[in-house]
Formats: C-alpha cells, sequence, structure tokens
C-alpha cells in the first residue's frame, strides 16, 4: 500500500485525536531531554509531528497540529523553567517562520495525498472498467457460443474478426484457423463464388438472405438458411458484416417428410378428413370430395354429422365413440350419405391422434366406399337363398327359418304350418303355350300367394310348380282352413297371357309343429305327403297330415 494512504479511510475526529497525540509525544521530547538544549530548536522539534499529522490526517489535521504545537511553545512549555506564560518578542518571528512551515508541509502533504486518492480511484475504476469489459466479452462470448445457429463477423476486407463456436465446427476448424482468415481461405473457390455475390451487396449496405445447400466437415450434407448483415459505422459506412447462419437440415427433412405425406394424402383413393377435439372438420383430401360430393370450401368447419344417413341407430354411434375412447381407434362399415342424397356403405377407420395437452386433440378419418362390394355380396348371397325366377326364398333360405323358429319354441312354445302347394294342371300349360309363359304363370302366382300371407310368415318355391307357405304361430287350425281356402281360390282365378285366358289350380298338404315333426326337414315331408292326398282326393282341395277323412274345396269353383 502507498504510504500516503494511511489516513484515508479514518473520521475527522479519529484525525484530530491522532494530531493531538503526536503533539503531546513532542511537547515531552521537549520538556525531556531537549529542553536542556535550549528553546532554540522547539519550534523545530514540532515540525515532525505536524507533517506526521497532515500526512496521516490531512491538512486540516496538520493545521490543528500547528496550533497546538504554538500553543505548546508558547505558553505550556515556559511553565516547567519559570519563565512567564505567552511567547515573547523575539518569538513572534519564529512562531509565524513555523506557522507558515506548518502550512506549506501541510498542504505539500494534502496534495500528495489527494493525488495519490485520485491515482488509486483512476486505478480502480480503470480495473473495474477492464474487469467489466472482460466480463461483458465472456458473457457476449457464451451467449454467442451456446446460440443455436452460426454466428460470424467480417470486415470490409473480409477478414473474419470472430466466429462462434457452431460457425467453427460447422467448418471443422479451430480459432485460430478461421480468425484473422480471409472468408475466400474459408469457404474455398467454388462456395465463395457462389456467396460473393451476396458479400458484395452486404457490403454495400444490403442485408441479403438466402438458402444453401453446403457439405459439412464430416462429409454429410447440410441446408443452412443464410443472414449477411451490413455492420454501418456513425459515418454511415460499412465497416463489416455479421453473418447469422441458422443449420435448417432437420427442417429440410421434416419438409419433405411432410410434402410426402401431403402428396399420399392428396392421391391416396381413400377419403381422409381430419377433425379438431370439438369435432370440427379441419381437412379434407380430394378423394373425399371425390366419394361424397362435398368440396373442401363445403365440408371444412362442419362435422362429420352432414354425411349422416340416419341408418342406424343411436346406440351405435354410441357403441363407436366407445371404442374410440377405449381403444385409440374404430373400425367397421358405416351407412353415410353424399351431397345429392345418395345412400352408400363405406368401410371406416376413426383413430384418435394426440399430444400430451388435450388440446391437440386430432380424429383421422379413412374411408372407402364399398356400396358396388356390398351389393354384390348382397345379390351373392340373395341367389344363394332365393328363387332365381320368383324372387322366393328357396329350399334353404326356408329351412333356416323353419330351424331359427323351431330352436324359439324351447323359449316360447309356438305352432306353425307347413303348406306344401303343387299346382294342378301346370305341366298342361306349359307343354301347349311354351315354358315362357309358363314362367310367367309361376311368376304370377308367387306374387299372389306373397299377397295372402302376413309379413312374418314365408312363401317359398322348392322347385318347378312346387311351393310352401310357412304360418307363424297361427292361432288355430281354422285360421291355417281360412287361408288354405283363400290360397286355393286366388290360384284358381284366370290370369291373361297374351290375349288368351289361363287357369291352373293347386292342391295344398298341411304339416303342423310340433304335432306332425320336430324339424324341416320332417314337417316339408309330412306336408308333401299330405298334398299328394289332397290330388288323390281330387285336386283343388287340401289336406293336413294324418288327417284319414278329405275335406272338399270343390264346392268353391
Amino acid at each position: 500500500m502507498n504510504k500516503f494512504s494511511l489516513g484515508d479511510g479514518m473520521q475527522p475526529w479519529s484525525r484530530f485525536l491522532g494530531a493531538l497525540i503526536l503533539v503531546a509525544v513532542a511537547a515531552t521530547l521537549q520538556v525531556w531531554p531537549l529542553q536542556a538544549l535550549g528553546s532554540g530548536i522547539a519550534y523545530l522539534t514540532f515540525f515532525p509531528a505536524v507533517a506526521v499529522a497532515a500526512i496521516v490526517g490531512g491538512f486540516s489535521a496538520g493545521m490543528v497540529a500547528m496550533v497546538l504545537a504554538c500553543l505548546v511553545v508558547g505558553f505550556l512549555l515556559p511553565l516547567p523553567v519559570s519563565a512567564p506564560p505567552g511567547p515573547g518578542p523575539d518569538n513572534w518571528l519564529g512562531m509565524a517562520v513555523f506557522a507558515l512551515g506548518c502550512v506549506l508541509v501541510s498542504g505539500i502533504a494534502e496534495g500528495m495525498r489527494r493525488a495519490n486518492t485520485r491515482a488509486k480511484t483512476l486505478q480502480q475504476k480503470a480495473e473495474a472498467s477492464a474487469q467489466a469489459a472482460a466480463d461483458s466479452e465472456r458473457f457476449i462470448k457464451s451467449i454467442a457460443d451456446n446460440m443455436p445457429g452460426m454466428v460470424a463477423y467480417w470486415d470490409k476486407d473480409m477478414v473474419c474478426r470472430f466466429a462462434n463456436q457452431p460457425y467453427l465446427e460447422w467448418f471443422g476448424k479451430a480459432p485460430e484457423a478461421v480468425v484473422g482468415r480471409t472468408i475466400r481461405e474459408l469457404m474455398g473457390a467454388r462456395l465463395f463464388a457462389l456467396n460473393e455475390p451476396h458479400i458484395r451487396e452486404a457490403l454495400l449496405g444490403y442485408t441479403q438472405k438466402f438458402e444453401r445447400t453446403l457439405t459439412k466437415a464430416d462429409g454429410s450434407t447440410g441446408h443452412t438458411w443464410a443472414n449477411y448483415i451490413p455492420d454501418i459505422d456513425a459515418r454511415g459506412l460499412v465497416a463489416g458484416f455479421f453473418v447469422l447462419v441458422t443449420d435448417v437440415t432437420q427442417l429440410k427433412k421434416a419438409e419433405a417428410e411432410q410434402k410426402l405425406a401431403a402428396s399420399v394424402l392428396h392421391n391416396t383413393v381413400e377419403g381422409i378428413f381430419i377433425t379438431d377435439a370439438a369435432g370440427i372438420i379441419q381437412s379434407v383430401n380430394p378423394a373425399f370430395t371425390r366419394i361424397t360430393g362435398y368440396s373442401a370450401e363445403e365440408a371444412i368447419g362442419q362435422t362429420p354429422r352432414m354425411l349422416k344417413s340416419n341408418h342406424h341407430e343411436r346406440t351405435f354411434h354410441e357403441s363407436v365413440w366407445s371404442d374410440i375412447a377405449n381403444n385409440g381407434h374404430w373400425q367397421g362399415e358405416i351407412w353415410n350419405r353424399r351431397k345429392s342424397g345418395d345412400v352408400f356403405l363405406v368401410w371406416q377407420t376413426i383413430t384418435k391422434i394426440s399430444n400430451s395437452d388435450d388440446a391437440s386433440v386430432r380424429y383421422v378419418s379413412l374411408f372407402h366406399d364399398v356400396t358396388d362390394v356390398w351389393r354384390e355380396g348382397e345379390q351373392i348371397r340373395h341367389l344363394a337363398f332365393h328363387d332365381p325366377l320368383t324372387g322366393l326364398p328357396n329350399r334353404s333360405l326356408l329351412i333356416e327359418r323353419l330351424e331359427r323358429r323351431i330352436a324359439m319354441h324351447n323359449r316360447e312354445p309356438q305352432v306353425l304350418a307347413v303348406m306344401f302347394l303343387d299346382l294342378d294342371r301346370f305341366k298342361l300349360v306349359n307343354d301347349t303355350l311354351g315354358h315362357d309363359v309358363g314362367d310367367e304363370l309361376l311368376k304370377t302366382v308367387a306374387t299372389r300367394l306373397t299377397g295372402l300371407v302376413r309379413l312374418t310368415d314365408t312363401v317359398a318355391r322348392l322347385g318347378g310348380d312346387e311351393f310352401i307357405v310357412k304360418l307363424d304361430n297361427p292361432a288355430s287350425s281354422e285360421e291355417v282352413m281360412h287361408i288354405a281356402r283363400r290360397i286355393i281360390a286366388t290360384v284358381n282365378e284366370p290370369i291373361a297371357f297374351r290375349g288368351k285366358e289361363v287357369r291352373v289350380g293347386t292342391s295344398i298338404g298341411i304339416a303342423m309343429f310340433p304335432a306332425d315333426g320336430a324339424t324341416p326337414a320332417e314337417l316339408i315331408m309330412n306336408a308333401d305327403s299330405a298334398m299328394y292326398a289332397a290330388k288323390l282326393a281330387g285336386k283343388n282341395t287340401y289336406r293336413f297330415f294324418g288327417d284319414t277323412a278329405a275335406t272338399s274345396n270343390r264346392e268353391l269353383f
């Protein structure tokens, strides 16, 4: 520490106390042993005390020490030697010289102390400023090095003055291999030639933004978005330019994947629509428009209810959303309605897509029209279970329905009537008028029979001119007989073909469940047997299986 800084931190009272102590010490020395030497050196004795007081305590402390010294010399020192107090005429000059000397010494000491203080203050400020600048530089460099992008500065001579860590890593070089080098040396001739137009424009004061594909130091390809920002000084001159480069390689990959996904979405044959968590349609693809007839403008902002066909119960829709809530997806067949009003069947998949927050939930629906496939399947199914000429159920469907009704008998007892019909005189019509007339006759009979029974009953054609009528749970045998009579009467009504009138009749055999058989085969066989009994009885009549007496209805004709 500098010697002139001893009293810098002292309070005023401490300085004055120090001055008093120093003068007391000097006075003691003056009395003993310096008194014997004479009073001529009295003031010289106090000069060191005043000087020290001024150096330690400052100008004010020096002045206090000087006053105290004058009092001691003039009034206190004469007392021990029996001299009168107060300075004599010969001491006034010495006291004045002493006072002037003390003022000079105190002033010099104060000046040196203040100069030292100012020097220390300036030094501290300089050190603090240097430290702040160093801290600021470290802070800025730390920010630059930890930025995700590349940062560099090139002066007007295209010499690098700064490059952050990502910039160095991109080129795979040490700082000394970049800073102080020209941009041409760093980039190489080919890349410099590509970027030179942008560099020239930046040095003219124009900000540059451009995309570039580069080869990294490791040989991989990277995509960058570069900004060249001019550095314009206070005079309006371009001193250089900042380089801010962002590595957008991952973004380019994501963009390519997004374009691919968009291309797939756009070109797929499946209809696709996406809704938000509230079920509002956010986007649709062209196939959606092609299948439903609704354009994107008409669909976006609506809900999928715009496609509702009203073909499904509420419980169906509840089960769909229950599956989505529990499993995250649903798939199955659903009937929708086009913009034209046509109903169509689709195979649809609904998938819930969500992130961590519920606000970003999306529902993606993919569907394709399976109406034609369904129709073909229905046609095949219909041909498998229906007579191709009359459209009536065939033997297979009849047996299936009989089995279902017989099975229900175990839970709810009921009766069935199986009526076996064979047309009378059909072979004659077929042979004389032709098979086409015979076919038309069979279709007419099928239509008449269907009009005589309930929807729950069944009229089936076994083949040739044989039909079966299944009556579900008739009220009594009288009701069965009444229906048999109506059938005979209706079939016997004349039929006009090509200007000619044709008449046929029918014989009916009846078997009852469960009395006349426990299986469909037994019931059909026994009804067939009863039908032959009716023919033997003279035709145009009916017989129950097991009846010994014939019941004739010839009086009806």
